[in-house]
C-alpha cells in the first residue's frame, strides 16, 4: 500500500488551511473538505511529494513542514489507506492562490468543523493536534480513523479506442491544461454514460476525432483494472479495436486533444499514459487483460 501525502497548515489564529475538493469528479472524498497535499510519483520521497504537491496545486512554499503524524483508515479489519500529515505554519491569504485543483482553500476555525462536509481522516488529525498530541520521539503517532465499509464499490468504465496502420497506432496528445493527464499521449477514450461500451466507442470516436466506426468492425483486445491511490475509486478501462473505420484523424475538442499522430508500436512517444502503454504492450502479446495500482 502506497503512502500519501497531507499538509496540516495553521496560522497565527490557530485556524487550519482547508481544502474543498471538486464535487463532480471521480476522486476519493469528492465534494468534502480535506487537507492539501496529494501521492507521490515512483522514486519521490514523502517529503518531496508534499513540497510538490503545494507548490503545483496552490503555488504554495511552506519551508517549515515537518512531519506530523500516520493517519489510517481502516474498515475494522485491514488498513485501507494511509497518509503520512506534515506539520507547518502559513500566514497568507488562500484567495490569492493560484488554485489547479479543486474548488477553494479558506482558513477555518475548528468551531466550524462540525458544519462542514468533512473527509473524515482530515477531521481525526486535526483533533489530534487541537488536544496538543504531537509527535514524540523518534516515532510519528498514529491516527486510525475507522471508515463505513463495504465490499462494494463502483468501477468507473473507461472505453478507449485502438486503431492501427501499417504497424503505426493511433494516439492524442492530450492538451496541456486538460484535467486529466495534459500533455501525455493517450487513446482516443472515453467514460461510458447510459449506454453500451461499443455505442460509447463509436459515440467518442465521431465526437473526438470525426471518424465513424461500426459496430460490426468491433473486436475486444484488452482490459486494464486499475486504482491510482489508496482509496481512489478503481477504474475498468476497455480497449476496443476497429478493424475498419472512414475518415482521418482530426481534433474535434481541442480542449482535450491538441493533436492525433500515428506512432510506431516499438517506438511509442513520451510522455504516454502508464495504462495506455501497457495496453498496447498487452495487444502486442496477444493478452487481453492487465492489472495496475493494486496491492
Amino acid at each position: 500500500m502506497r503512502t500519501t501525502t497531507a499538509a496540516l497548515l495553521v496560522d497565527d489564529a490557530g485556524r487550519y488551511l482547508l481544502h474543498l475538493r471538486d464535487a463532480n469528479k471521480n476522486i476519493a472524498e469528492a465534494g468534502r473538505w480535506s487537507l492539501p497535499g496529494g501521492h507521490p510519483e515512483p522514486g519521490e520521497s514523502l517529503d518531496a511529494t508534499i513540497a510538490r504537491e503545494l507548490e503545483e496545486e496552490a503555488g504554495l512554499r511552506v519551508p517549515d513542514l515537518t512531519p506530523y503524524a500516520v493517519v489510517e483508515a481502516t474498515d475494522g479489519d485491514e488498513t485501507l489507506a494511509r497518509v503520512q500529515v506534515y506539520s507547518g505554519t502559513w500566514r497568507g491569504d488562500p484567495a490569492t492562490l493560484p488554485l489547479t485543483e479543486g474548488i477553494m482553500l479558506r482558513w477555518t476555525d475548528a468551531a466550524q468543523l462540525p458544519w462542514l462536509t468533512m473527509d473524515p481522516r482530515t477531521t481525526a488529525v486535526i483533533e489530534h493536534h487541537r488536544t496538543g498530541r504531537g509527535r514524540t520521539g523518534g516515532t510519528l503517532p498514529v491516527v486510525r480513523v475507522r471508515v463505513p465499509g463495504t465490499r462494494t464499490v463502483p468501477n468507473v468504465i473507461g472505453v478507449h479506442l485502438y486503431l492501427e496502420r501499417e504497424g503505426r497506432v493511433l494516439l492524442g496528445l492530450r492538451h496541456p491544461e486538460s484535467a486529466y493527464a495534459p500533455s501525455y499521449h493517450h487513446f482516443l477514450a472515453g467514460h461510458c454514460e447510459r449506454e453500451s461500451a461499443v455505442a460509447c466507442l463509436i459515440r467518442e470516436a465521431k465526437e473526438e476525432a470525426g471518424l465513424v466506426v461500426d459496430a460490426a468492425d468491433v473486436e475486444f483486445v484488452h482490459a486494464v483494472h486499475l486504482v491510482d491511490a489508496p482509496g481512489a475509486q478503481p477504474r475498468l478501462q476497455l480497449v476496443f479495436r476497429a478493424r475498419r473505420w472512414v475518415g482521418e484523424p482530426e481534433v474535434r475538442e481541442p480542449d482535450k486533444c491538441a493533436g492525433w499522430g500515428w506512432w510506431p508500436l516499438d517506438a511509442l512517444p513520451e510522455p504516454i499514459v502508464g495504462y495506455t502503454r501497457a495496453a498496447i504492450e498487452g495487444i502486442r502479446q496477444g493478452s487481453l487483460y492487465t492489472e495496475m495500482g493494486w496491492t
